[in-house]
C-alpha cells in the first residue's frame, strides 16, 4: 500500500476552515441512514428528495439480504426487491433520471458479510439493471467490508468505494466519490451546545482535507438532531445522516426561509442621552410604537441581523404585557390593540368594543380634551386592526370599509400607511372623500408627496409604500413618524402618535426570518427617531411593545459579528407568550413590571391626566 494519499490528507490537515466548500445545503444533502429499518424503504426518502440512501447487505446462497444483522435477515427483504426495483422503475417514469428534476442519488451499500463474495454477488445482480448501472444520475458506492483497494480496477467502472481513513495506491482516489467518519473517533460532543474549540478544529480540518481532495464528506455516529445538523451544514458537511427521516426534511426544506445574513443594510443607532428618563416630570407628547408580532425572539433576531446594536436595547425601563384576549388565551391584533388603545379587554377580531359590543373611546378621543392632536401611522393598512382600534368600533376587523367611515368620527389630525381604496372607492357607501375634505383633510395618494405636505390635517394612503421591507419600502416608517412629529410639535398642548411596525407580523406569520428581521430593524430605525427626538424635547414619553407574538420563533443558530442569524418557527400564527414592553423618557419607570395589556392604556391615560 502506498503513501501517496495519506501524505495529502496530512499536509491538508493544517490548512484554515476557509478552504471549506460552500454549499447551499437542501434534502439533496440528506442521508438516509439504515433507510432499510423505516417502515418504508426507499421510497420515504426517495419521495422526500433525499440524495443519499444506505442500505446493509448481506451475501446468501446467491442472493443480497437488506438487514442490519444477520439475525435479522428476511427472505422477502432483498437488495433488488427493497432498492433496485424500485430505483429502476423511479428512472423509467422520469425519462431516464433517477430525480424528475436530474438530480442524482447515491445508494450506499454498506457490506455485512464477505467483500469478494458480497462483490460478486452484486454485480450479478446489477446486470439484470443496465438503466441503473449506466445511468449518470445514479451513483452506487460500496461501504463495510470492501476488497481491498488494489481489487478495485477488476470490477465494473460504475461500483464506487466509500473512503476510509488509511492510505491508498495510486488510482483508488479516483474511485472514491465520498469519505465516511466516525463522528465520536473525532469529538464526543453530544449535539447540545457546541463543540469545544478543539474539536470545531479537528472536525473542520478533516472536512477541509477532504473538500481539498474534491471529495464529498459524511459523518456517521453523530447525534441526530436539529443543533448537529445545523452545525454540519454549517461546517460544510456534504451529506447530512439521520435516522429522522421528516424532521431533517422539514428543516432542509424551510432552512433558506430560516436563515438571515446581514448585508449592507445595518444602520447605526441614535446614541441615548436619557433626558428626563427616570423622572416623574410633565408628560407633554405620547409616542406609542407596536411591534405587530414581535417578541423577545424578534428583537434578538433584530439585534444579531444588525450585527449587535438595538436602539431600542438602550432603553432601561422595561417591563412585560399579558396579552389574552376576552374569549381566547391567544389574542389577535384587533383584541390586543382594543386593549392598548381603550383599555378593554375584547373578543378576538373585535375593533374598538368590547366583549359585550358596546363601544369605548381609544385614547385620541379622551385626550382631545387636554387640547392634544393625534396621528396614527402604520407600515401596513390604516385599516387594518392595529390602527383601526384606535378610530374605528366594528365587530368584526374586516370590515374595513366601515373602518375607514368611522375615521369621520375620530379627532385624529394625520394618517400615513395603506388601505386607500377603502377611502376612496369602498364596496359598499360612497367614497370619503368629499366629507374628509369638508372636514379640513388633504388626501394625499403618494408617498413621494411627504416632504411637501403643509398644514396639520392630512392623510397620506399609498398602498406601494407599504410592501415589505425586502421588497423595497425603505424608510417609509421612519420618515412618516419624522414628519408627523415635525408637523405636531409646535401644538403646546401635546400629541399622541402611535405607529405600528406592521409587518413583523407578517413575516412570523410566513416563517421567514428574513422577513422578520428586516422589519424588526426597520422599525428599530423609528425607535431611534422617536428617542431623539424624546431627549431633544425632555417631555415625551416613548413606548414600545407588542400586541402578541406570532410565529412561535426560536433561535436555533447565530453570528451576530456576522449579522446571521437561523431560526425555526413552531407556528403560522400568534402565541400566547408575554410581550416586553420598553418606555423611555419621563414617567418611563411606570412601566415597569408584570401586567395585563389593557394596563398600558391606563398608565398613559394617567400619565396625560396631569396636566402640569
Amino acid at each position: 500500500m502506498q503513501q501517496h494519499i495519506r501524505n495529502i490528507l496530512l499536509a491538508i490537515l493544517i490548512l484554515p476552515s476557509a478552504y471549506a466548500q460552500t454549499i447551499k445545503h437542501t434534502t439533496a444533502n440528506a442521508h438516509a441512514h439504515n433507510d432499510y429499518e423505516h417502515p418504508l424503504p426507499f421510497y420515504t426518502a426517495y419521495y422526500k428528495n433525499f440524495g443519499s440512501i444506505e442500505a446493509d447487505v448481506f451475501a446468501r446462497n446467491g442472493q443480497l439480504y437488506v438487514a442490519h444483522n444477520e439475525k435479522d435477515i428476511d427472505s422477502s427483504r432483498t437488495l433488488a426487491a427493497l432498492y433496485l426495483q424500485p430505483l429502476r422503475a423511479m428512472i423509467q417514469k422520469n425519462n431516464g433520471n433517477a430525480f424528475k428534476d436530474g438530480k442524482p442519488l447515491q445508494l450506499l451499500i454498506d457490506f455485512k458479510t464477505d467483500s469478494v463474495l458480497t462483490m460478486q454477488t452484486l454485480v450479478q445482480q446489477l446486470q439484470q439493471y443496465p438503466d441503473i448501472t449506466g445511468n449518470a444520475h445514479v451513483q452506487i458506492v460500496i461501504s463495510g467490508s470492501q476488497p481491498l483497494p488494489a481489487k478495485w480496477a477488476q470490477y465494473p467502472a460504475y461500483i464506487l468505494f466509500d473512503g476510509k481513513p488509511g492510505s491508498y495506491p495510486e488510482g483508488a482516489l479516483q474511485r472514491m466519490p465520498l469519505f465516511s467518519y466516525n463522528f465520536q473517533e473525532y469529538t464526543k460532543w453530544n449535539g447540545k451546545g457546541t463543540m469545544v474549540a478543539a474539536d470545531i478544529k479537528r472536525v473542520q480540518s478533516l472536512i477541509d482535507s477532504v473538500h481539498q481532495l474534491h471529495k464529498k464528506i459524511r459523518f456517521w455516529g453523530a447525534p441526530d438532531n436539529v443543533n448537529t445538523w445545523i452545525t454540519l451544514a454549517h461546517m460544510g458537511v456534504d451529506y447530512i445522516g439521520t435516522d429522522h427521516l421528516d424532521e431533517l426534511s422539514k428543516y432542509l426544506e424551510t432552512r433558506p426561509a430560516g436563515e438571515y445574513q446581514s448585508t449592507d443594510n445595518t444602520h447605526a443607532l441614535y446614541k441615548a442621552r436619557y433626558v428626563n428618563n427616570d423622572k416623574l416630570s410633565k408628560v407633554k407628547n405620547v409616542i406609542l410604537l407596536i411591534g405587530d408580532g414581535m417578541g423577545l425572539t424578534e428583537i434578538y433576531a433584530g439585534y444579531t441581523g444588525n450585527r449587535g446594536q438595538l436602539n431600542l436595547l438602550q432603553m432601561i425601563n422595561i417591563g412585560f404585557s399579558k396579552t389574552s384576549s376576552a374569549d381566547s388565551y391567544i389574542t389577535d391584533s384587533a383584541a390586543g390593540a382594543t386593549a392598548m388603545a381603550s383599555g378593554q379587554k375584547t373578543n378576538n377580531r373585535y375593533i374598538g368594543v368590547d366583549a359585550t359590543g358596546m363601544a369605548h373611546p381609544p385614547i385620541p378621543q379622551l385626550i382631545q380634551r387636554y387640547g392634544m392632536e393625534s396621528a396614527l401611522i402604520s407600515a401596513g393598512d390604516i385599516t387594518d386592526a392595529t390602527p383601526a382600534a384606535f378610530y374605528g368600533h366594528q365587530a368584526d376587523r374586516s370590515f374595513e370599509d366601515d373602518i375607514a367611515a368611522d375615521f369621520l368620527n375620530s379627532p385624529v389630525s394625520i394618517m400615513i400607511g395603506g388601505g386607500r381604496l377603502h377611502f376612496t372607492q369602498p364596496l359598499k357607501g360612497q367614497p370619503l372623500t368629499p366629507k374628509l375634505q369638508q372636514k379640513g383633510f388633504s388626501i394625499y395618494p403618494r408617498f413621494a408627496e411627504l416632504d411637501n405636505i403643509t398644514g396639520r390635517k392630512w392623510l397620506l394612503l399609498d398602498d406601494s409604500a407599504v410592501v415589505p421591507v425586502l421588497k423595497g419600502r425603505g424608510d417609509f416608517l421612519t420618515r412618516s413618524l419624522q414628519k408627523t412629529i415635525h408637523t405636531l410639535q409646535d401644538n403646546k398642548n401635546g400629541f399622541f402618535v402611535m405607529a405600528e411596525g406592521a409587518q413583523i407580523d407578517a413575516g412570523g406569520h410566513a416563517n421567514n426570518v428574513s422577513y422578520n428581521v428586516t422589519e424588526m430593524m426597520d422599525f428599530d430605525k423609528a425607535i431611534g427617531a422617536a428617542m431623539e427626538f424624546a431627549d431633544s424635547n425632555g417631555e415625551t414619553l416613548v413606548i414600545v411593545t407588542a400586541d402578541h407574538e406570532t410565529g412561535g420563533l426560536s433561535l436555533l443558530s447565530g453570528d451576530i459579528q456576522k449579522g446571521y442569524v437561523s431560526g425555526h418557527f413552531s407556528t403560522n400564527d400568534h402565541t400566547a407568550v408575554m410581550v416586553p414592553v420598553f418606555a423611555y423618557g419621563p414617567h418611563s419607570l411606570d412601566f415597569r413590571g408584570v401586567y395585563e395589556n389593557t394596563a398600558l392604556f391606563e398608565k398613559i391615560m394617567k400619565i396625560l391626566s396631569v396636566r402640569k
